[in-house]
């Protein structure tokens, strides 16, 4: 079993370092179909990206097996959309040990993506270029993304203002690290942030799972791709799991701190209005 799911894990892996390359591509103005080799244009992005995805599942992996929790491999998911992939997953096949565990684990993938993708964001952020620098851009050029907290910030201390910048490949794919770094983090059934909710509050924490999904709709009023995923949690689970071993554990202060600390991040990445 082990064995075929390796395998598995492997070829998502590659397929989807092949779909993101040509979305890379595709983004660089590249025709894969007159043009293949100019398909390598889209290597930075698809690196970029499998370094901060893979890197936050493996985070996840890597806790999991710290408190001898059982999962699997980590899981790419290639599709054929704008960045070549649906993200990546892995399933746990038992339950925590102990609140601290399911903390650890839950926190572990989003702090390792963040660690990869905040880094690169600064340094692409100094390459980034004020429009009006590069000339009139054509109509229809790129897209327009929200600026979260961190971005704003960063931006402002990088040049000074937070206007509109022109974002590398590179940039976009560490400015996505942070937006798929916001979805995992929503306080809301078995997503990242759903686990550090019950980790803090145990049972109190399957009604304020509630309010956070409520507040999710309400933000479809701004962008409605919150309003989907608002749908996609209905179907999965909208409330966390209870586990009665587990609320009967409890939490250390440090852990209490890195709980916070976690959802704080959440704050700082969430974007209201993601793409126009």
């Amino acid at each position: 079993m082990q064995a075929r799911e390796r395998t598995l894990a492997l070829s998502l892996f590659v397929l989807t370092l092949v779909t993101t390359t040509l979305a890379g591509a595709i983004q660089q103005g590249v025709n894969p179909l007159s043009d293949p080799k100019g398909v390598l244009a889209g290597l930075p992005f698809a690196i970029t990206l499998m370094a901060i995805l893979g890197c936050h599942e493996m985070g996840h992996f890597l806790a999991s097996k710290w408190h001898r929790v059982s999962t699997s491999y980590p899981m790419f998911i290639p599709a054929p959309t704008l960045l070549g992939t649906f993200g990546a997953f892995i399933r746990m096949r038992g339950i925590p040990p102990s609140r601290s565990a399911l903390l650890d684990i839950g926190a572990a993938g989003p702090l390792s993506g963040l660690a990869v993708a905040l880094p690169i964001w600064l340094v692409e952020l100094h390459k980034a270029t004020p429009p009006a620098l590069l000339g009139r851009l054509p109509g229809g050029y790129g897209i327009e993304l929200g600026s979260s907290l961190l971005v704003w910030m960063t931006s402002h201390n990088a040049h000074g203002y937070s206007g509109e910048l022109v974002l590398t490949s590179v940039g976009f794919a560490a400015w996505i690290g942070f937006f798929v770094t916001c979805l995992n983090l929503l306080p809301i059934g078995q997503l990242d942030g759903g686990h550090i909710l019950y980790a803090l509050l145990g049972g109190r924490a399957r009604k304020l799972s509630l309010v956070f999904w409520a507040g999710l709709i309400g933000c479809g009023m701004f962008w409605d791709g919150w309003l989907v995923w608002a749908f996609l949690l209905a179907i999965l689970g909208i409330r966390h799991p209870q586990s009665v071993w587990l609320e009967q554990s409890r939490l250390g202060t440090g852990r209490k701190l890195l709980g916070l600390f976690v959802l704080l991040v959440f704050v700082l990445c969430f974007v209201p209005v993601p793409f126009r």
